[in-house]
């Protein structure tokens, strides 16, 4: 009777790294990872040699020194005794608040238009078609100088708001100014505030008013999600949806509400005096220029990821939803641009690096952001260019793969899902 064994294993040999294709590729990828970290390793030891014989240590205890210099917008207290650890962050919040405003304008003004050069309207369709054109074809910097000077140019002098017959008006029930020196609105302010909190050895401060709105608004958003998937879970049992809007609406905004009440929130108002407007919150011409041209040029980009996101359904789907009855509209909210998404995140979350990396351009209008004072004054007084831009370099990294990370996790949760 015969029987059969296992073929005996063949021992493991150095050569198979090289030539069995089991092994190959991840040799050459070792390889290739040691040579590049030998390479960098070999950089850096060099770049430290050369400092050393130039009497310049790598140091970063100059963040410690007072920083000497002004910086106009700020979101928090600074003055020029402050230390550069300090100017820095103020120069970080600056950059934070051009990409915040710049993506959330850009993408709304980037789906419209992109919708709208879908438009079965010729005029408005060319319309669309010139304007994405035109911004995506011309260097972004050219359009930040152009808005400068349109602001600077066109909008009236605080003197124009003086006199009985004054030349120009406040707008918005006489809440907010529009001058040729920027944008005065009001300001937040709480009668019983909780105070600042000092963060990173009082670089800066964290508003403890701010922290506890937020805690208060993130728990009644967390409510109204749990209170849509009961809704929808009892639709999807019973076929009935339940009216859930009021109650889903009183979680989020009257607890809000009540912190709001508790510590005294006001607004104080810009007035004008003597030569300029006090009070309120001052908006530069430099901020409002970043931000408008930086979404009017990104937004040309996303219009387009729109529009062919769009064209990228089947008709079919169209026509489907049309044959139950449901207007344009409609389709284009429900059918269409849900499924487009899958097309449209992976190149929009490109733009929105793109955005974030060109308001490093500030420093042609004078707003001070990271780039302006990390990497422009800080460097220029300290004379610690290696420091200064491997850090600035290591916070635009950090705040690009931010964005990336929270664009793929939305990314992840709109996907299409197989079955």
């Amino acid at each position: 009777m015969a029987t059969f064994t296992d073929p005996p294993r063949e021992s493991f040999r150095l050569s198979q790294l090289i030539y069995d294709t089991r092994y190959r590729s991840m040799t050459i990828q070792v390889v290739a990872l040691i040579g590049f970290l030998l390479l960098i390793g070999w950089l850096f030891n060099n770049t430290v040699q050369n400092l050393l014989a130039l009497g310049k240590e790598p140091s970063f205890s100059f963040f410690g020194d007072p920083a000497g210099y002004d910086i106009n917008q700020r979101l928090i207290d600074y003055n020029s005794q402050d230390t550069h650890l300090r100017a820095a962050m103020v120069g970080l919040l600056n950059t934070m608040v051009v990409a915040v405003l710049g993506c959330i304008t850009a993408t709304v003004l980037g789906v419209l238009i992109g919708v709208a050069r879908l438009s079965k309207n010729w005029l408005v369709s060319r319309a669309m078609a010139v304007y994405v054109e035109m911004f995506r074809n011309v260097p972004v910097l050219l359009w930040i100088v152009l808005v400068m000077a349109i602001l600077i140019e066109t909008l009236p002098a605080p003197r124009a708001f003086r006199g009985e017959n004054p030349d120009a008006s406040m707008v918005l029930f006489d809440s907010v100014a529009i001058t040729n020196r920027g944008v005065y609105v009001p300001e937040p302010l709480f009668s019983r505030g909780l105070g600042d909190m000092p963060v990173f050895g009082g670089a800066f401060e964290v508003s403890l008013d701010l922290i506890a709105i937020l805690i208060v608004l993130g728990a009644g958003i967390w409510g109204s999600m749990r209170v849509k998937r009961w809704a929808d879970a009892k639709q999807e049992s019973t076929g009935d949806r339940p009216t859930t809007w009021h109650m889903r609406l009183g979680l989020t905004v009257i607890p809000t509400l009540i912190v709001l009440i508790i510590l005294g929130f006001h607004l104080g108002y810009p007035e004008l005096k003597g030569f300029n407007f006090k009070g309120g919150t001052h908006l530069r011409n430099s901020l409002i220029a970043l931000w408008l041209a930086l979404s009017l040029y990104t937004a040309a980009f996303i219009a387009e990821i729109v529009r062919s996101g769009i064209l990228a359904i089947s008709k079919g789907q169209t026509e489907a939803a049309a044959a139950l009855g449901l207007r344009p509209g409609r389709i284009m909210n429900l059918v269409i641009l849900p499924q487009a998404l899958r097309v449209i995140i992976p190149p929009l979350i490109s733009n929105y690096l793109n955005l974030t990396k060109n308001s490093s351009l500030a420093i042609a209008v004078g707003y001070m952001d990271l780039t302006g004072t990390l990497m422009g004054v800080t460097m220029n007084q300290t004379g610690r260019e290696l420091e200064t831009v491997l850090l600035g370099m290591l916070v635009y990294l950090t705040i690009s793969l931010t964005i990336s990370m929270v664009m793929n996790w939305y990314n992840n949760r709109v996907k299409l899902v197989e079955r």
